[in-house]
């Protein structure tokens, strides 16, 4: 199974799925991000958001679609995924492959959203590329808060402004 965790930037995505994996330590965590720097490194051409070329997306499905098949077990997966059409194109080619897809959002306001990447670093010991990161993030919250209105049936919206705790007890209900 995939257990995608979506949500905008800031929203705590990768600290669910750290403390998902930490209650399922047999979980391969899958990082789709880290497709998208690689494939940003090699197709120079494109829009600034990886996320908006087609090999992207048919690589991240098949990752996932691959560690599930090969290694049998729950991969969770923490990355911000808003785009209806997008979303669509990842998750139907999982599932047309038979593999179960659970997607939770987390939602939070865009206030704590901006307030959160403002407290954090994401690239220790470089301030110029710290703040490029911090401000595409939070040029994102707009989009990203609306897509909550617009999520695929199915898709469990959980209230991120909870501890990591509980929303963890919450995603495991689902996946028993």
């Amino acid at each position: 199974m995939i257990i995608w965790v979506n949500g905008a930037f800031g929203s705590g995505k990768t600290t669910l799925v750290d403390e998902l994996h930490r209650r399922r330590p047999d979980a391969l965590v899958y990082d789709p991000e880290h497709t998208g720097f690689v494939l940003r490194n090699i197709v120079r051409e494109h829009t600034g958001d990886f996320q908006d070329l087609p090999l992207w997306r048919s690589q991240v499905a098949g990752m996932a679609l691959d560690l599930v098949r090969a290694y049998g077990r729950p991969v969770p997966a923490p990355m911000t995924l808003v785009d209806p059409g997008y979303a669509e194109e990842i998750f139907g080619a999982l599932e047309s492959a038979g593999t179960t897809v659970h997607h939770f959002f987390l939602d939070v306001p865009a206030h704590t959203l901006e307030a959160r990447l403002d407290a954090r670093t994401v690239v220790p010991g470089d301030a110029e590329r710290d703040e490029r990161v911090r401000r595409w993030g939070k040029a994102q919250i707009p989009r990203c808060v609306a897509a909550a209105s617009a999520l695929r049936p199915g898709t469990v919206r959980l209230d991120g402004e909870r501890t990591t705790g509980s929303l963890a007890d919450e995603v495991m209900t689902y996946l028993s």
